[in-house]
This record gives C-alpha cells, structure tokens and sequence, in this order.
C-alpha cells in the first residue's frame, strides 16, 4: 500500500515522534514524497524539535503540519491530550506551497500538470482563507489550525520552517483523488427560490417576503424537526445550479442569523444570490452521523486526511472517537490520520469553501 500513517499519545515528545516515525517506516519505507503531521498543543512548544526528527529519519520529499486541539489517527479522537499523528504517503507529485502576504495561491500556468488537489494548513487568526480558496485554480481540502485561541499561539510546519501565520500546504497529483464534505445537515421543507435580497438578507423567497415563507415552512415540520430548529437552523445555497435535482452534497450550508418581522428579512451566514436556489436545513448528533454515513457509504481509499470541526467529537456525539471511528470502518482500515479544525475546508458543487461543523475528507487511491 503506498500510504502508512500512526498516532502516539506518549507523553513525551521524542518517544512519540519515534513511535510514530518507527512505524511508518516498517509500513512504507524511507523518503516518502509527502508527509504530513498533526501535533496536539501539549507539544507546540517543541513542535521544531517534531518537525525536524521526523525530516531527519522519514526524510519526506515534502513535509507539511501543524497543531490542533485534536489529533486523530488509528481510528482514534485525541482531544486536548498530548498527541502525535503522522500520515505519509508516496505518489508521483507532492509541491510544497507556503502563502503569506507576499505570496498567494500558484497560478495554473505554475501548477504541474498531473495536479490534483491542494492540501492547506491555515492560521485562523492571520490568513484570509475562506477569501483565497475561493480564487483556486484546483480543488482545496484541509482546515485552520485549532490549537490555540488567540494570534501567535498556533503552529505551521513546512519542511525545514516552523510558522506562526499564513498558511502551508502541498500540491498533490499523479494518483485519483475524491473529496468528501459531510457539513451534518439535513434538508427540510421544500427548496425556494431567493426572489430578493442584498448582501446576506434575504428579502424574498418565491415571490414572498422571505420571512413569511420560512415560517410557513417550518408550520409543515413535525415535533422532531421542530425541536431542532429550535437549537439553530440553517439554510443551504445550491452551488450548481444546473443539476435537475439537489440533494445532500449539493448545497452550502450557513447558519440563519436572525430575523426582522417588521421587514420580513431573514439574515444568514452567506452572500445573498438572487435567482438561487436555498433549502432550510436542521443539524443534530443523530443527523451528522448519518449523513456521513451516507457520503461514505461504497467509496474506497489507499489512504486518506479527515479534518473534523472541534465542535463535533464529544461536545456532539457524547461519545469519543465518532469520526474517526466511522472513517476507518469505512475505509476499512486504511492508512487515515487529521486533526479538529477552527473551519474545515473542502469542495461543494465544484467550487473549494471555508465549512463550520464539517468533516472534510481526502480520499486518495493509487493508480495501478
């Protein structure tokens, strides 16, 4: 198999980074083309001395990381515990990229031409993210570091530098690559067409004002949807407009931010598009599970990176390990490493966006 990963939660720096590095190596060998690393924030303090042992005995091609609340690996959900993750992997391209503001996205004419998708690692606090993605030249997948609550506190590894702000990433190609966005909603009532609005308020929903409309379709719901609409409700964007039908996967799903009866606005997380199509969506431990379920269910992967909201694991499921646990059972035990992320980042309809409550997956097979 061409992709190795593992996860230590030795206490102790060294001993977990030879844990880690020892078994991927018995897995895959020396000098993989990429590695990644995820670090818990017990170890932010000598992530350096991290990045550089494991330079030195994997000797990766590329070598990407950073620190998180969560690591994840082994089937595994370590939250706010010391841990080490590493994920290698050997395929034809693996370019390193580290954005800053002096240094943007590579253009498509710098792009290798087996390019298939970038994995980013971003600072929450100093990099643009949700507005760079956007203008990517191929497919984005990956999250903002979660190990820290204020600018300076996470850490960004690429190669031989440890980074404070920006972003770091590798642009890999020359194997098939699927991307999985499991955002945990669920659809309900009927899709609607924005027939007004400006900015993120939406003034019209299919000829009525936006806000009578939701209402009346939230007086369709029964109890069970009721209920959780009464802890958050959502609604999705179509991002294809072209396709007959839309169901899960097809819409991008921002939170309903308030509203004003006087008006008959409704404000929601997202720029207005008038003439698109949005759908209200509910979100819940038992709907997030099965809707990742659902976009897992028959797909297979050689390896593959999980980037997972940190407001999912226990604070959702109450139970540990929910991700990680359905990921590998999935995948059948494939080489699967990540962490938990401040915003997850990963493609809907075609288009790379910045995800709250999301779990992002890499799934990467090798071309035999």
């Amino acid at each position: 198999m061409p992709y190795a990963s593992a996860l230590s939660q030795h206490p102790l720096a060294a001993h977990a980074v030879g844990e880690v590095v020892g078994r991927v190596l018995e897995e895959l060998g020396p000098a993989p083309e990429v590695a990644v690393l995820f670090v818990s924030a017990a170890h932010t303090g000598v992530i350096e001395d991290i990045a550089s042992a494991v330079r030195q005995l994997l000797a990766p091609g590329v070598l990407i990381g950073c620190t998180a609340g969560t690591v994840v690996g082994d089937g595994r959900e370590i939250e706010d515990a010391p841990a080490v993750a590493l994920w290698a992997g050997r395929l034809p391209t693996a370019v390193p990229v580290r954005l800053d503001g002096a240094r943007g996205l590579p253009s498509v004419a710098e792009l290798p031409h087996d390019a298939a998708v970038l994995v980013l690692l971003a600072d929450p606090f100093t990099f643009p993210t949700e507005d760079t993605i956007v203008a990517a030249p191929l497919p984005v997948i990956g999250g903002l570091a979660s190990s820290a609550l204020r600018p300076g506190g996470n850490r960004l590894v690429l190669d031989g530098a440890v980074h404070a702000d920006g972003a770091v990433g590798v642009v890999l190609g020359g194997m098939d690559a699927e991307m999985v966005v499991s955002q945990g909603c669920r659809p309900i009532g009927q899709p609607m067409i924005v027939t007004a609005g400006d900015a993120n308020l939406v003034a019209g929903l299919g000829g009525q004002p936006a806000l009578d409309r939701v209402q009346s379709e939230l007086g369709r719901l029964g109890p069970e949807d009721i209920e959780l609409v009464q802890h958050g409700l959502h609604i999705g964007r179509v991002v294809d407009e072209q396709q007959e039908t839309f169901g899960r996967g097809d819409f991008l799903v921002r939170n309903v931010l308030g509203a004003d009866p006087q008006r008959g606005v409704v404000a929601v997380g997202d720029d207005v598009v008038v003439g698109g199509t949005v759908q209200l969506h509910v979100r819940d431990a038992a709907t997030a599970d099965e809707d990742l379920r659902h976009l897992l269910a028959g797909r297979q992967a050689d390896g593959a990176l999980l980037f997972t909201c940190s407001g999912r694991g226990t604070h959702l499921f109450g139970i540990p390990d929910h991700d990680a646990t359905l990921v590998d059972d999935a995948l059948d035990s494939s080489p699967v490493a990540g962490m938990s992320c401040q915003g997850e980042i990963g493609p809907v309809g075609g288009r790379s966006f910045l995800h709250t409550f999301t779990a992002s997956l890499l799934l990467l097979r090798d071309r035999k």
